[in-house]
């Protein structure tokens, strides 16, 4: 179940970011500070073009970030509590739950007809993951962030493009 972020699950997000395997895929990698996350919430809540999300699957586990959303167009990015989900042995079936029911909220909440977002050439797991729902990937772009050099593939889903039904 997807639900809106509120100030209660501030302290969670960030937990669940700075998880070990959540900053080995992401762009930002180091430990965020309590301090830079309640800068990035205080901005974020604000901004009518995100939408923070919380999946729930026995308490939190997991966040969606759609940012910006402007028209029929948006972004996004998530991340799971690796750490608790392992542990449960659920890992799989939250991953796929959260990627149905984030897509389906792009499209049929927020009205998006495309939704983009990017995934780190190493994380072939997730590459896979997401041609499984059908979003395609662009052309890699070679970035350099906290003292590493990363490759960035472009993702996107088009509405008519995703899947809806059935297996993944």
């Amino acid at each position: 179940m997807l639900r809106a972020a509120t100030e209660h699950d501030v302290d969670t997000i960030r937990r669940l970011r700075n998880q070990q395997a959540n900053r080995d895929v992401s762009i930002t990698s180091h430990e965020i500070t309590a301090d830079e996350h309640a800068a990035w919430w205080a901005k974020t809540s604000a901004d009518p073009s995100r939408r923070v999300l919380i999946y729930e699957r026995d308490g939190v586990a997991g966040v969606v970030n759609f940012f910006d959303l402007e028209g029929t167009t948006g972004a996004w990015g998530f991340f799971l509590d690796a750490d608790g989900l392992a542990e449960r042995g659920e890992t799989l079936p939250a991953w796929i739950e959260i990627m149905r029911e984030a897509t389906a909220y792009a499209f049929d909440e927020l009205g998006l007809e495309v939704l983009t977002g990017e995934v780190l050439e190493h994380n072939t797991v997730v590459r896979q993951m997401n041609r499984r729902f059908r979003f395609a990937e662009g052309e890699p772009e070679t970035l350099y962030a906290g003292g590493r050099e990363i490759t960035v593939i472009p993702i996107s889903l088009r509405k008519q493009d995703r899947r809806t039904q059935g297996k993944v």
